[in-house]
């Protein structure tokens, strides 16, 4: 993400001293994830947040089917959200949306706190947040055509050209994402970094299971759709005569 996380109201609770365990000897480490960890401390808030929400909010991964309508409580059409950074605009769509279910992935700890305390204090019971690699999400917690709605909002450029590669947008995820979307489901992509934004719609066109929403004979990318917010790092981008670019795909 390249929203803005700093945070300087709140103090900082105190680290976790323990250290967690690695993995059992053998075990397989997937190489390409949909996440960089980054540094940040978790505020006294978000760590308050997480003991009163965690239990009602959070979702625990599981190599095994997610039973969806019991997470939520409810049948609705469900959203993955991937990297929703410190929750913002996340927090703002499901409120504009109440019809709908989103599944929220991030591992990074303070923006999880973040969205707890947004989703708790103001009663978003249509937001479920599992903190773990979206891709492993998808591969063992979710079924194919089981999604009506993807969206990644500026995930990391990796600007320089040696470090292309560790983009998320490729077309081997992509036709993961395509395949775990339900026919009329939508992929909503959205980025600063032109470069990027070229990438991604020319990874997107060769999926055949997708087909661009954009009108024919436009230059392939859409207007900002109503539900996503200006997040503030993206607004002062603008006054400074930035672009963002906003991409939306059908499965078809």
């Amino acid at each position: 993400m390249t929203e803005d996380t700093t945070h300087n109201a709140e103090p900082t609770a105190a680290a976790d001293p323990a250290k967690k365990p690695g993995p059992p000897p053998g075990t397989y480490m997937r190489v390409v994830k949909s996440y960089v960890l980054r540094a940040g401390r978790t505020t006294v808030a978000q760590a308050r947040a997480y003991e009163l929400y965690s239990a009602h909010f959070l979702l625990p991964y599981t190599p095994q089917p997610l039973d969806v309508d019991a997470a939520f409580g409810r049948q609705a059409p469900l959203v993955m959200e991937i990297g929703f950074g410190m929750g913002g605009a996340t927090a703002h769509i499901a409120r504009v949306r109440p019809q709908d279910n989103f599944l929220c992935c991030e591992v990074h700890e303070p923006g999880v706190g973040a969205l707890l305390k947004l989703a708790g204090d103001e009663g978003l019971e249509n937001i479920r947040i599992v903190r773990h690699d979206a891709v492993e999400v998808l591969d063992h917690m979710l079924g194919e055509n089981s999604l009506d709605g993807v969206h990644i909002f500026f995930p990391d450029p990796w600007h320089k050209s040696r470090h292309h590669k560790r983009r998320l947008i490729q077309s081997p995820f992509v036709n993961r994402l395509a395949r775990h979307l339900k026919p009329g489901g939508y992929l909503h992509l959205a980025t600063d970094w032109h470069p990027y934004a070229e990438q991604m719609l020319t990874v997107l066109s060769a999926e055949p299971l997708l087909v661009n929403t954009a009108p024919p004979g436009s230059d392939g990318y859409v207007p900002k759709p109503d539900y996503r917010p200006l997040t503030k790092f993206e607004n002062r981008g603008l006054k400074l005569g930035h672009g963002v670019w906003d991409l939306v795909f059908r499965r078809n």
